[in-house]
């Protein structure tokens, strides 16, 4: 987990780097930052040239020194990891990126826009990563987004504990300053359509909308109250703490049991977020074992130091309301408001991990009290864009389908996507990854239609 650090730490972390002559720790960034570049620069004491190196390949630089998985990445194949003292890039990356800010250092100029005009619908971290891409490649880029403001899961789906705001709102100023135009509370398929954006004249269009339903448990109770998805709740904390929706709306009480379902990282988000909120007891149900944890070890790790219960080969199988549970403890008592429409346990069945490696459910069942459910099941794509198309052919999922050819293009001519929309729920360092391949994508096809109208007679 990267640390902050003063400029002499930093320093003195930079010039321990070995400036291996095969640079390992480049080949395990999956958007092939120029690590040594950075590091041999900061250790000189050339910040604005460490910089001018990372602003190169990264847009969000402060935003990835903070969440990227660098004990998987970078960090893991540092030579000196294995002497279990790595150099700490993703807290150099940090430290540049925050100097920066405090000293203005602008060493990119503003886009002029003469090399052709693109769409970017959504601004989360594929679509601000394809609009500093092309702004750099000398595009004239605007952003559409639905919300009041830019940022999408950067906003409003990562905890301000993990990531500040004001670190996410400073990076899109640095956008702003490339040239790109961003226009909010504009919903595509509603307000606009790809055809709309064609005609005002957009060479190219990118969707980056990522997955913004998400998924639910069919099982009986589904419809109690108290029962709600981390990616809401995640963003009425924030829409919360910033004094824009009222304390009740979160839902979550103070002294609260909270149950989240799911064990990835937005699961994580939501159990430490519901620790920060006043919850009483988190518990964390998951129907693999621990080994198959998807979160970064590090948030799994944070969660259990702050007093978080993980329950592992549980399956949930039915939501029980406070009628329910009283019956199932033969309690009697006058009902009270709320028994049968206010979620009061979950029943779990039991799942054994065969040494075939299959979990079967088998063992019997068992009811965990709580107040609150929480839901970490994944995500699915919003389909307002491609029901509003013509050409666009998404897969039995509802995930688009892009070709390789020139990269990122959809099935519709001139339509790019990546990010979540395209692959599934991931990392924000692999969303930019792909996206930065489909970012020359585009300007390769723009240049190549380019060519042809101007051959044309």
């Amino acid at each position: 987990m990267s640390r902050i650090m003063s400029t002499a730490e930093a320093i003195k972390e930079a010039r321990r780097c070995l400036n291996c002559a095969r640079p390992t720790c480049r080949t395990g960034c999956p958007i092939e930052n120029n690590i040594p570049e950075f590091i041999r620069a900061l250790g000189e004491g050339n910040i604005g040239l460490a910089y001018e190196t990372i602003s190169e390949r990264s847009n969000l630089p402060a935003i990835c020194g903070r969440v990227c998985p660098h004990e998987r990445q970078c960090e893991a194949h540092c030579i000196l990891t294995k002497k279990q003292c790595g150099i700490e890039i993703g807290s150099l990356e940090m430290f540049i990126a925050d100097f920066a800010h405090d000293n203005d250092l602008k060493p990119i100029p503003a886009s002029s826009g003469m090399r052709g005009k693109v769409a970017v619908i959504g601004s989360g971290p594929a679509g601000l990563t394809v609009a500093g891409d092309l702004a750099k490649m000398d595009f004239d880029v605007t952003i559409f987004e639905a919300q009041t403001e830019p940022g999408g899961v950067l906003l409003f789906g990562i905890p301000d504990f993990r990531l500040p705001k004001d670190v996410v709102r400073r990076e899109i100023k640095e956008l702003l300053s490339l040239g790109v135009k961003i226009k909010t509370q504009v919903l595509a398929g509603v307000d606009f359509t790809v055809d709309d954006l064609f005609a005002e004249g957009f060479d190219a269009i990118f969707m980056g909308t990522g997955t913004s339903l998400p998924r639910t448990l069919d099982i009986p109770g589904k419809e109690l109250s108290g029962i709600l998805t981390a990616t809401y709740f995640l963003r009425t904390v924030v829409l919360a703490d910033e004094g824009k929706l009222d304390e009740s709306e979160t839902i979550l009480h103070t002294g609260d049991n909270v149950v989240i379902v799911g064990a990835g990282n937005v699961a994580m988000d939501a159990a430490r977020t519901a620790v920060r909120r006043g919850a009483k007891n988190v518990t964390v149900v998951f129907h693999k074992s621990e080994a198959e944890v998807s979160a970064f070890r590090t948030e799994y790790n944070a969660a259990l130091q702050e007093g978080i219960q993980f329950s592992f080969l549980k399956q949930p199988i039915a939501y029980f309301n406070k009628k329910q549970m009283r019956a199932l403890n033969n309690i009697r008592r006058h009902a009270e408001q709320g028994d049968e429409t206010q979620v009061a346990g979950l029943l779990l069945q039991n799942i054994t991990k065969t040494p075939d490696g299959e979990f079967v459910s088998e063992g019997g069942q068992e009811v965990l009290p709580c107040d609150c459910v929480i839901l970490a099941v994944g995500q699915r794509p919003a389909a307002r864009i491609v029901s509003t198309t013509k050409g666009i052919q998404v897969d039995n999922r509802g995930f688009v389908i892009t070709r390789e050819r020139p990269y990122g293009m959809t099935t519709r001519a001139g339509v790019f996507s990546s990010g979540d929309v395209v692959h599934g729920p991931a990392t924000v360092v692999l969303a930019m990854k792909e996206s930065k391949k489909v970012a020359a994508g585009i300007a390769q096809y723009i240049d190549a239609k380019k060519l042809i109208e101007d051959c044309s007679f």
